[in-house]
Order: C-alpha cells, then structure tokens, then sequence
C-alpha cells in the first residue's frame, strides 16, 4: 500500500487528507475555524492559533487510518508566485516537518491553489490533464482568477494567472451578501439555498475591464435591493447570477485567446449547484464534488504522490 500524507491550513479550514495511489481512494477531514457571529473572517493571528488547536485533532483521525505514510504533501503558500505569503500556512508546515520527522518521510511543498486545482482534477476523474493545458478557475474567499495550467517538471502544474477580479473575490461578495441577510459565515451554502426559493430570472451585463472582471458591485446593488425591501432570496438569486455571469465572460475570453483547451473549476464558490449548472451547460466544463470544490487537503496529498513518483 502507498499512502500520502496532505496538509493543508488555510485561512478557514484545517485539513487533512490521506491519498492511496493505487486504489486512488482518498480519506478526508477538515474543520472550520470558528467566526464570531456577524463577523466576515479572521484576521491571520487568530487563524494560526485556531490551526494550531485543531491540527492535532484532524490529522490524528487521518493518521489513525494510515498503514504505511510513503510521502507528506503540504501547503505553505497561497499561490505558486514567490512573494505569495500567508502566516496561517506555517501552521500546516509546521505540522509537516514534525511528522515527517517522526515517521522518516520526505515533504514535498506546495501550494493552497495548486492543491485545489489537484482535487478538482482527481474529483471529476480528469487528473490525466496534469500532462497537457488547460484552464483552471479558482473561485473563492480570497481569490477569483482564471489561470492557464501546462505541465511543470518541478511543481506538476504550472498556473499563470490570465485573469482575475479587479476589487472584490466572489466568495467575499457572497459572504457580504449573506451576513447582510443575516446569515451565518461562510456563507456560501446558506445563500444558495435561499437563492433557490427565487423564481426572479436576471439577465446580467458583468463589469470587464479587458480579461479582468468587477465584483465590488454586487454588493453595493444587493444593499439597495435590501433597502428597497425585496424579497432576501431575490437578492440572493441576484448575487450569485452576478458572480455566474463574470466567470462566463472570463471564460469566454479565455477559450477565445488561449484556444478550445478543458476548463476546470475548483474554490469553495464553485460548489453552488446555480452556478454550476449554468457553466456546465454552456462550456462543458469539469467540477469537483462540493467536498473537494471547498478548501481540502485531498488535491495537496495527491500532488505529494506525483512529485515523489518523478522524483522531484
């Protein structure tokens, strides 16, 4: 049996993730860091305490399951750029080093986004796109990007970033939207299931600056709809017909310059089942299961397995 170790500690989840690459099968825990009620997130100081706290109790029920750990894989950045740089992601380092210390193992480091990309890959039962190009959507709290994905010899998949929203990320625009409803953060499940009790159809114009898109808008618009008194799942159905409606246009553009290539989406905001249906219906496209579309440890333990087979 080989077993991969992946660790991955974002800004709202603490992951871990067991891969065996030869039954291909995954086993998975995570927790959310906890947010006060009314707040939109946590500043980095208390994500790494939190981390801290629940590393021990996620990666204990991954390594409870664990018969033979060949490799650990880790998060320790946000992106692949040099100066991409989150303190949350020490924590997750941290915990690397130790175990693979104890256990005698190799660390193989990457990043928070190319993890996603990964498990979205391994999901949708397309991780043979790791060997050609593709485009890759990221789509969540702290980033919306477009990014053209060709095979790397150092890091498996090299993403570029082709385009990305200019002001406010779409999982920013849904949180904002959904605590001005008064739901609870994230809100990102919430919002879509009161957006399904709206029968409003909205045909949206989105705001493109070249490539790039505008979200900052959104919020503005659903606070005066809030004020106008509509109906809270109208304003929610506007939200998320909005953000569907920019990642169309960032699509279209994409496939128009970088050529008929696959498109996968993976982020937390990739999950909504509203916007999903409307881009698998126009592009084709692939997508992770919602347990694999959210921040998970899954994607960072398979590219673990890969760099350790090609002996990077």
């Amino acid at each position: 049996m080989s077993e991969f170790l992946g660790i991955d500690t974002s800004n709202y989840t603490t992951s871990a993730a067991l891969y065996n690459d030869i039954s291909g099968e995954v086993f998975q825990k995570k927790m959310l860091l906890p947010v006060k009620k009314g707040e939109a997130g946590l500043r980095q100081s208390d994500a790494v305490f939190h981390h801290t706290r629940q590393l021990p109790l996620v990666c204990g029920e991954v390594l409870d399951k664990a018969d033979a750990i060949e490799a650990i894989g880790v998060s320790v950045k946000p992106r692949s750029q040099e100066d991409s740089y989150m303190p949350c992601f020490l924590s997750g380092n941290t915990a690397a080093e130790l175990i693979s210390h104890a256990l005698g193992v190799k660390v193989y480091k990457t990043s928070h986004q190319l993890g996603h990309i990964a498990a979205a890959l391994y999901s949708a039962g397309k991780t043979e796109l790791m060997t050609e190009r593709f485009i890759a959507f990221h789509v969540s709290g702290g980033t919306t990007e477009c990014l053209f994905c060709t095979p790397d010899d150092n890091s498996i998949i090299n993403a570029e970033i082709f385009s990305s929203s200019l002001d406010l990320k779409a999982g920013q625009a849904v949180d904002r939207t959904g605590i001005m409803l008064g739901l609870d953060f994230p809100c990102g499940a919430e919002l879509e299931k009161l957006a399904l009790k709206s029968d409003k159809k909205y045909s949206l114009r989105p705001v493109m600056k070249g490539t790039d898109c505008c979200l900052s808008g959104v919020e503005n618009k659903c606070r005066k709809m809030l004020e106008d008194g509509l109906a809270p799942c109208d304003i929610a159905a506007y939200c998320l017909s909005f953000i569907c409606a920019s990642i169309e246009a960032m699509t279209e553009t994409a496939l128009s310059e970088l050529g008929d290539i696959p498109v996968v989406y993976s982020g937390g905001v990739m999950s909504d089942s509203i916007i999903r249906k409307r881009l698998e219906e126009r592009f084709g496209a692939y997508f992770a299961e919602p347990e694999f579309s959210c921040d998970n440890a899954s994607g960072v333990a398979l590219l673990a397995s890969e760099m350790h087979k090609r002996g990077i």
